[in-house]
């Protein structure tokens, strides 16, 4: 067993070797990044627009969550609808399989911090959605969010008719690692693009730092182990796992249902 073991590790050894020695020459072609230049936030996001991202985690207490979902998705629609307030809600969703009785929804900010600081204010003055708050709050567990930016090489998420479920992959990177994440993706999402399964990719800026989300649709849970299985048969997709599973310090998966005034269906 043990020289199966040995023979199998130098098998792997010298594949990815050639991998890399392949992945290299092709990386003369390839725009990398230089994490020396500039702060990553710069660096990996979209130059072309000044979107920001918030992500909001909502655990609800179970009785409340129909009752949640519907006062929910009455205000998200006024914000969303109203022109005098420069935000949108890009996603709202309840999670199936994760953390259980939990609301997540993605808002834009189009205009960056700025935006965001004129919503802000706006809505501390609106007296409809203060109420909003206090009936809301009385249903919550408990609840946090996220700022985020988007990756300059995936797609910017827009609305989508369905129906779909959603798989948000969430990954704690080590420390001084995201331009090194970047640098593997910018590459490996073309793999990932056929079925349409990419819906969007952000790194966070304020709250728990070195956080990448994955955003991915898929029609269901068999289509999703089917394009996830297909990835695989691609050659240089298994080199970018090779190298990004080392950057990783924990991750996980929710699987997420959108809520039926959610623009991603």
């Amino acid at each position: 067993v043990f020289e199966s073991i040995c023979e199998l590790t130098a098998a792997l050894e010298v594949r990815f070797s050639e991998s890399s020695d392949k992945g290299w020459f092709r990386s003369l072609f390839v725009h990398k990044v230089d994490a020396r230049k500039d702060a990553h936030s710069n660096l990996l996001s979209k130059k072309e627009t000044s979107n920001l991202y918030k992500i909001q985690f909502h655990n609800v207490k179970p009785e409340c969550l129909e009752a949640y979902n519907s006062l929910e998705a009455e205000v998200q629609t006024r914000l969303h609808q109203d022109q005098d307030y420069p935000c949108e809600v890009v996603g709202s969703w309840n999670t199936w399989y994760g953390e259980q009785d939990q609301a997540v929804h993605l808002w834009r900010y189009r205009g960056g911090y700025p935006a965001l600081t004129e919503c802000l204010k706006k809505l501390n003055n609106n007296k409809e959605y203060l109420e909003f708050r206090k009936e809301r709050a009385k249903m919550l567990i408990s609840r946090r969010n996220q700022l985020l930016l988007e990756f300059s090489f995936w797609n910017e998420p827009s609305p989508r008719p369905g129906p779909s479920i959603y798989e948000m992959r969430t990954y704690h990177l080590k420390t001084g690692t995201m331009i090194e994440w970047g640098n593997h993706w910018a590459r490996a999402i073309k793999y990932r693009q056929e079925n349409n399964e990419a819906v969007g990719g952000f790194f966070s800026q304020i709250g728990d730092l070195y956080v990448v989300h994955h955003l991915w649709a898929y029609e269901s849970l068999q289509s999703r182990n089917e394009t996830r299985n297909s990835a695989w048969l691609k050659e240089g997709w298994d080199v970018n796992v090779y190298y990004t599973v080392p950057l990783i310090r924990s991750m996980a998966s929710r699987i997420m249902i959108p809520t039926q005034s959610s623009p991603l269906q």
